[in-house]
C-alpha cells in the first residue's frame, strides 16, 4: 500500500473513531448530571406526536443524504451508481465528523475515495472542489439572511450578546468564522473563475517563508488542485451549475430542519411562529461549530444547543441535545465505520493485489 494511502487510512483508528463520541455523550451526561433535579430536566415524554415529528425529522435526513447523492451523481456526470454514490457520500460524512470542521472537514479523502471509485482524477478534484464552494454560498448567503430578517436579539437569546464575556464571545465568534468563510470563498471564486495560476503562485510565494516552509509543499498541491478543478469548470456551462445549487440548498435546508422537527416532537403545544428563529439559529450554530477543535464539534455542539434553543425546549434541552446527534451525527460515524474496511478492501487492497499478480 502506498506511503500516501496509509497516512490517509491512519486518520481512522479505532481511538479516533470512538473519540467524538465519547467526548459528546460524557458532555451529554455531564450536562445532565449538573442540571439533575432541576425543573428543565424532568423526564420527557413520547407520544404520539413526538412519533410523527420523530418519522418527519428521520425523513429531513434522508432528503439531506438523498440531495448531497443526486448532486454527486450530477457533478460526476452519473459516473458512480446509486450505492457507489451513497458509500463516498456516508464515508465523506464520516470523515468529516471525525474532524475538526475548521481545518476543511473530509476535503481532502472525498477527493481521495471519488478517485478511488473510478472518477478520473481531474474530475475527482473539480467536483469535490465546487461541491465545497457550493456549501460556502449557502452559507456565505443563509447567514446574512437569517440576521437580517430574524434580527440579532432573537438569533442570540439566552446569550446575552450585550453583556458578559460568553455571549459577547459566541456573537464574536460568529462573525469571526463568517468572515473566515465569506473570505476563504471569495479566494477559491477567483481561483476557480478568474486566475488559478495567480493564487498558486500567491500560496506558494507565502508559504516560502520561514516558519511557514513546512506547510509549501501542500500549497503546490492545493494550486495545482484548484488549476485543474478551475479548467474543469471552464467547460461547463449553466445546465452543470443549477442542480448543483439547487441540490446544495435543499440538502442544507433538510439538515436545518432537523432540530425544528425535534423540538416539535417534544414540544407539541409549541405553534409554528418560532421555527424561523429556530432555523436561523441553527445556521448560527453551525458556522460556530466550524471553529471548534473537537472533531465534528463533540461536546461543544451539544453546549451550544443548550444554550441556544434552551427557551424552546422547557423540558429535557440537554437530552434532546443528544436525540440531535444520535441523529444527525452518530449514525455516520456507524456508518462510516462499517463501511470503511470494506471499501478499503475493494478500491484500494483489490486493485495492488491484482497488479502484484
Amino acid at each position: 500500500m502506498a506511503d500516501e494511502q496509509r497516512e490517509v487510512l491512519k486518520r481512522f483508528s479505532r481511538r479516533r473513531i470512538l473519540l467524538p463520541v465519547v467526548i459528546g455523550a460524557g458532555t451529554t451526561a455531564l450536562l445532565v448530571w449538573s442540571s439533575a433535579g432541576s425543573v428543565a430536566q424532568q423526564p420527557i415524554e413520547w407520544t404520539w406526536s413526538t412519533t410523527r415529528w420523530m418519522m418527519l425529522a428521520f425523513v429531513s435526513l434522508v432528503v439531506r443524504d438523498t440531495m448531497y447523492m443526486l448532486r454527486i451523481r450530477h457533478l460526476t456526470d452519473r459516473g458512480l451508481t446509486w450505492w457507489r454514490t451513497f458509500v463516498v457520500v456516508m464515508l465523506w460524512e464520516f470523515a468529516s465528523a471525525l474532524a475538526p470542521g475548521i481545518i476543511g472537514g473530509g476535503f481532502f479523502f472525498a477527493i481521495w475515495i471519488l478517485s478511488r471509485e473510478g472518477i478520473d482524477a481531474g474530475k475527482s478534484i473539480t467536483v469535490i472542489t465546487f461541491t465545497s464552494f457550493l456549501d460556502g454560498i449557502f452559507i456565505a448567503l443563509m447567514a446574512p439572511f437569517v440576521y437580517v430578517t430574524v434580527g440579532r436579539e432573537e438569533l442570540f437569546a439566552g446569550m446575552n450578546t450585550g453583556e458578559g464575556w460568553l455571549g459577547a464571545g459566541f456573537f464574536v465568534t460568529f462573525w469571526v468564522v463568517y468572515g473566515i468563510i465569506v473570505v476563504y470563498k471569495l479566494f477559491v471564486a477567483y481561483a476557480l473563475f478568474v486566475n488559478p495560476l495567480f493564487v498558486k503562485r500567491a500560496l506558494v510565494g507565502i508559504f516560502s517563508l520561514r516558519g511557514l516552509r513546512r506547510w509549501r509543499r501542500n500549497m503546490v498541491t492545493t494550486g495545482d488542485q484548484l488549476i485543474i478543478a478551475a479548467n474543469g469548470l471552464k467547460k461547463r456551462g449553466w445546465d452543470y451549475w443549477w442542480p448543483g445549487i439547487l441540490t446544495t440548498f435543499a440538502s442544507w435546508t433538510a439538515r436545518y430542519s432537523i432540530v425544528n422537527c425535534i423540538v416539535h416532537a417534544f414540544h407539541p403545544a409549541m405553534g409554528f411562529e418560532h421555527d424561523l428563529v429556530i432555523y436561523g439559529k441553527q445556521v448560527i450554530m453551525g458556522i460556530i461549530v466550524l471553529l471548534m477543535p473537537t472533531p465534528g464539534g463533540s461536546g461543544i455542539a451539544e453546549i451550544i444547543f443548550r444554550d441556544f434553543l434552551g427557551m424552546y425546549i422547557t423540558v429535557g434541552a440537554d437530552k434532546l441535545a443528544f436525540v440531535w446527534r444520535l441523529l444527525s451525527y452518530y449514525p455516520y460515524i456507524a456508518i462510516g465505520a462499517f463501511l470503511l474496511p470494506r471499501w478499503v478492501r475493494r478500491n484500494v487492497i483489490a486493485p495492488i493485489a491484482r497488479v502484484v499478480k
